[in-house]
């Protein structure tokens, strides 16, 4: 799907959303399949609502694949709320370990559904933009328009 941050490529089975890859403007082509898919199509649509500043949490069935561990992270994350900002310990301390706040930062590079599972709002100490699978201007981007800051204009 076409968003403001490049393309999106989503995968889903029948009840869940599996994974969100960003493709890029001009990237790798996406393999679409001859069904529609309702999951898909709700994700689509949330996402859409998202960037048009229309939708603030999702409601989305996902399945994301990891160890018990990354999925603990994964669900703090889902706790933070739009437009706020946790760092890696702040996770690591809700998921009963502050000295882990590294594993969380490679649990959170590993996320498999950016955005809906909101990694990007998770900084480093002291306020410090850091570990953004895809750039850190992504994830600067993604927390402007989060804020209501206008970074459409461009796009």
């Amino acid at each position: 799907m076409p968003s403001p941050v490049g393309r999106l490529a989503l995968f889903a089975d029948a009840e869940s959303l599996l994974a969100i890859e960003f493709v890029g403007a001009t990237g790798k082509k996406a393999r679409q399949g001859g069904e529609t898919n309702s999951i898909l199509l709700l994700a689509e649509r949330q996402l859409a609502a998202y960037f048009a500043s229309q939708l603030r949490v999702f409601d989305l069935p996902l399945r994301p694949i990891g160890t018990d561990f990354q999925l603990a992270v994964w669900q703090a994350m889902r706790e933070i709320a739009y437009g706020e900002v946790l760092t890696y310990g702040d996770i690591a301390e809700m998921i009963g370990s502050r000295s882990k706040a590294r594993a969380v930062g490679q649990a959170a590079n590993r996320n498999p559904l950016p955005i809906v599972i909101p990694c990007h709002r998770v900084i480093g100490g002291g306020n410090r933009l850091t570990g953004f699978a895809l750039g850190l201007d992504m994830k600067a981007f993604l927390l402007r328009h989060e804020r209501g800051e206008e970074v459409w204009k461009d796009c």
